[in-house]
């Protein structure tokens, strides 16, 4: 069964750590918030003057252990849960009700006289049950002391909303009328009271039903005892063979988070379920419609999501643009443009000048190989010449220039030409070298751009790939700290893993635990005074009969100190363990109770496997954080 569990986190813990044990899967989203109070001036001295203490909840247990170092006052505690949760704490003299709030009142009028003083109840800033209205006529004074408050959240958390939508979900515990009333509130106002047609209401009570009478569970049951055990028993009862009719209930009533005595409700009607079967294909159903659905989708996705679906994490070239082959083609082109270009112009130049040397040769060989006789042109312009200077003014004026010969004029017509194409055809081969060189700057131009976009592609996908991991990371964490399997989010992040061997090697760590999980920090410390108490009687023991009675006995009832007590004794060491458990450090916990005798090591070697699996995974857990935001630091 997938069942929903919406206690504070401590108790969360506790009981998916016993719905995992019995094969069900525990979905923690709790709906309180858990705080200590700080004691009133005057609890000290009502404590010293009580003759018993009261206790409606484990939570009020843990609250006096808090508030007060005393561990020898008579307890009268609610139900065997909250005994036992006393008894763990180091309280020494604890008696169960195993009942209900009139069960614990009919237990002290029982056991206590109303003139050996007052009697002291422990509980949280709301109660579900007046033990003074119900002890006041038989004599007893009763002073209650709120020494916790269980804090409501603003909205449904998203693990338990994430379910609901997902339809997920089998079995919704509930531990108090008041968690009820608190699940019924936040569902309606999240839209999701439809969701709950599948779903089997489990309560400790028939009161912890009565305000979630108005949503549309499938069925409802209550526990036939109010103890935590009674609702684990329904649970199984419904997995292996859920019946039709009436639910056994009883006349019970729980605290925020422990039974309470109970207004009179009607009786709530059991249908028949869906059992394992039915749930297992209904869960293979909605896989399939979930992959058929992302596989049709999958054209439109866009190109990165793509690659990361199929596994391709590398960056993709440029769409259209080939690096190699641009660059390839922009150097060929520019080196055959500036070849051809050159031996075109230098094969000119060589015509033409060959050309100008021929033509300069003739017309200086042309006047010597002249006839002898004088030219009929020349003589005309020497007697012309003559008459002119026979005049009177012909002194001053200057002496005419003699005319060339037409083969002179032709020549020097011929090398004005070649002069002009020659520098024609140099201001062509300058301005070619210019358009060579802006192609080529334009080609440098084009490789720097082809080179700029495709780092800055490669940097955008490794920004997207970080992104993943960083989400990854912290969806491992939530499963961790849960104490819940693993196993799907480490399979998302395999295909990163794909070509990077330092992510092989987080994801190589994480393996063995993922589809257990490992114990939560909160488990860890639930389960400690157990473990402290039996370690402890081990270490007091030797191989003598009556010390292996003492031990025995110390097992059942034992009284063991806590907080930070100085010395290396077992005790001791025990004491500075379950603080620092407390505190969150499981490291130095872990490091204390190695650090015991090896005599007590068949009663710590079962936690301490426990403790060092968690161990293990949070710091793999750390080191893929902290690769994760290094590779996005790089990125940018």
């Amino acid at each position: 069964m997938r069942v929903l569990i919406i206690r504070p986190e401590r108790e969360a813990t506790a009981l998916a750590a016993a719905l995992t044990e019995r094969g069900h899967t525990p979905v923690i989203a709790p709906l309180f918030r858990l705080e200590y109070l700080h004691p009133p001036a005057e609890f000290s001295a009502a404590l010293a003057d009580c003759q018993a203490v009261l206790l409606t909840s484990a939570n009020g247990a843990r609250a006096l252990a808090e508030a007060s170092e005393q561990r020898g006052r008579a307890i009268l505690a609610v139900g065997d849960t909250t005994a036992s949760t006393a008894e763990g704490l180091g309280f020494s003299a604890v008696t169960s009700a195993a009942g209900d709030g009139a069960a614990l009142a009919e237990l002290a009028r029982q056991r206590l006289d109303p003139k050996d003083g007052p009697l002291l109840h422990v509980s949280g800033r709301e109660v579900a049950v007046d033990l003074g209205a119900l002890l006041q006529p038989a004599g007893f004074e009763v002073k209650r002391f709120a020494l916790y408050d269980a804090r409501e959240e603003t909205s449904l958390p998203d693990s338990a909303r994430a379910a609901l939508e997902a339809r997920a979900l089998d079995v919704v515990t509930f531990f108090s009328p008041r968690a009820a009333s608190v699940f019924a509130s936040m569902v309606e106002d999240a839209g999701l009271a439809a969701n709950l047609r599948d779903v089997t209401a489990v309560a400790i009570s028939p009161a912890a039903l009565v305000p979630a009478a108005g949503l549309p569970f499938k069925s409802a049951a209550a526990a036939k005892r109010p103890s935590r055990q009674a609702v684990l028993d329904e649970i199984d009862r419904l997995a292996e063979a859920p019946v039709q009719g009436p639910a056994t209930m009883s006349d019970t009533t729980p605290a925020p988070d422990e039974p309470a005595a109970p207004p009179p409700a009607p009786p709530v009607m059991v249908r028949r379920g869906l059992g394992v079967v039915g749930a297992f294909v209904v869960g293979v159903l909605a896989a399939v419609l979930v992959l058929a659905a992302a596989l049709i989708s999958l054209p439109y996705w866009p190109p990165q999501v793509r690659d990361l679906w199929r596994g391709q994490v590398a960056a993709p070239t440029p769409p259209g643009v080939d690096l190699q082959a641009v660059r390839a083609d922009v150097t060929t082109v520019a080196n055959a443009a500036v070849d051809t270009a050159r031996k075109e112009l230098t094969a000119r130049l060589d015509d033409l000048e060959k050309r100008l040397r021929a033509v300069s040769a003739t017309a200086a060989e042309r006047p010597t190989t002249a006839p002898a006789g004088p030219d009929p042109s020349i003589r005309d312009l020497r007697s012309r010449v003559e008459a002119l200077e026979q005049r009177p003014a012909a002194s001053a004026a200057p002496p005419p220039t003699p005319a060339p010969t037409p083969s002179n004029v032709e020549a020097e017509k011929e090398i004005a030409v070649l002069t002009r194409e020659i520098a024609s055809l140099r201001a062509t081969l300058g301005a070619l070298d210019q358009a060579v060189s802006s192609q080529r700057d334009q080609a440098k131009a084009l490789s720097d751009a082809v080179g700029q976009r495709s780092n800055g592609e490669q940097k955008a996908m490794t920004a997207a790939r970080a992104s993943m991991l960083i989400g990854l990371t912290a969806r491992l964490a939530a499963s961790i700290d849960a104490g819940m399997p693993f196993a799907p989010e480490l399979n998302l992040l395999q295909p990163l893993a794909q070509g990077d061997a330092k992510l092989g090697e987080f994801v190589i760590a994480l393996q063995p635990h993922a589809q257990t999980g490992v114990a939560s920090r909160a488990a860890l410390d639930a389960a400690f005074p157990a473990v402290a108490k039996a370690a402890l009687a081990e270490d007091l023991a030797d191989d003598s009969y009556g010390e292996r009675l003492m031990s025995k006995l110390r097992g059942l009832v034992s009284l063991r100190r806590v907080g930070d007590m100085p010395g290396d004794t077992t005790e001791a060491k025990l004491a500075r363990a379950e603080q620092a458990l407390h505190a969150g450090d499981v490291a130095k916990a872990v490091e204390l109770v190695k650090s015991l005798p090896p005599q007590t090591s068949q009663a710590t070697s079962p936690w301490l496997a426990r403790a060092d699996a968690h161990l293990a995974a949070k710091r793999s857990l750390d080191q893929l954080a902290v690769y994760a935001v290094n590779l996005l630091g790089a990125a940018r």
